[in-house]
């Protein structure tokens, strides 16, 4: 899952993304407004973190942003304000919840884990495909009650077509989810056809069934109704 933690504080920011990342999250950053503003513009985030007192504006002309061009993107403020009115305020723009500082990062996880449930599994602990099973929080994956042993890129990419099962994935977009900002520079998307290969390879071994739809100079399709 790919997470944007809007927060000036050096310190904080730093520690948040290194216990994420530890958790197994992709995690991009930005200090101030203008910089979160062109990134939600840019790409596509499955949640946000977002603090509302930034340098050089507030962070609920952010949330305003994303709700208006990706209103299926999940919204978590952490701010050391915790009056009411800027709660309110945040949660009537559209974010799914509200974490004061300080706080301990176990709760940041636990709120982060439920928002994506929410917005990327209808609420859901565990994805099922037929006899497939995927377990978004502890990142595992069962055929049959059988352990399928992917790596951690592998288990993002089937995560990613799982939240967009039956939809037409770009190559760009499958790229800039899994590798972030490092996709751009990239001069091919050769890193993305031998993720899938390996990825439909494992899934066809352990399943028997190949979910993977190839659509000719567009991406991919995750097709749930190959089971």
């Amino acid at each position: 899952m790919k997470l944007l933690v809007v927060e000036d504080e050096d310190g904080l920011r730093e520690t948040i993304v290194s216990f994420l990342e530890e958790e197994g999250y992709q995690c991009e950053q930005a200090t101030r407004l203008n910089v979160a503003l062109n990134k939600v513009s840019d790409y596509e985030y499955d949640c946000v973190l977002v603090d509302i007192g930034l340098p050089d504006g507030s962070g609920l002309q952010l949330i305003r942003e994303i709700k208006k061009i990706a209103p299926t993107t999940g919204v978590l403020v952490i701010s050391a304000r915790n009056s009411l009115d800027d709660k309110v305020a945040g949660l009537e723009l559209g974010a799914d919840d509200y974490l004061a500082k300080p706080f301990h990062l176990a709760e940041l996880n636990a709120r982060i884990k439920s928002i994506l449930r929410r917005v990327k599994y209808d609420g859901k602990i565990e994805v099922n495909i037929e006899r497939l099973k995927i377990l978004p929080e502890s990142r595992q994956v069962f055929f049959d009650n059988e352990a399928v042993a992917l790596t951690k890129k592998e288990f993002d990419l089937l995560a990613f077509f799982a939240a967009n099962a039956n939809r037409v994935l770009t190559k760009e977009s499958i790229a800039e989810h899994l590798w972030g900002d490092f996709a751009d520079a990239a001069d091919t998307f050769d890193f993305v056809y031998s993720q899938i290969k390996n990825l439909r390879r494992k899934l066809l071994e352990k399943t028997g069934v190949d979910y993977f739809k190839n659509v000719y100079g567009i991406g991919y399709m995750f097709q749930t109704d190959k089971a």
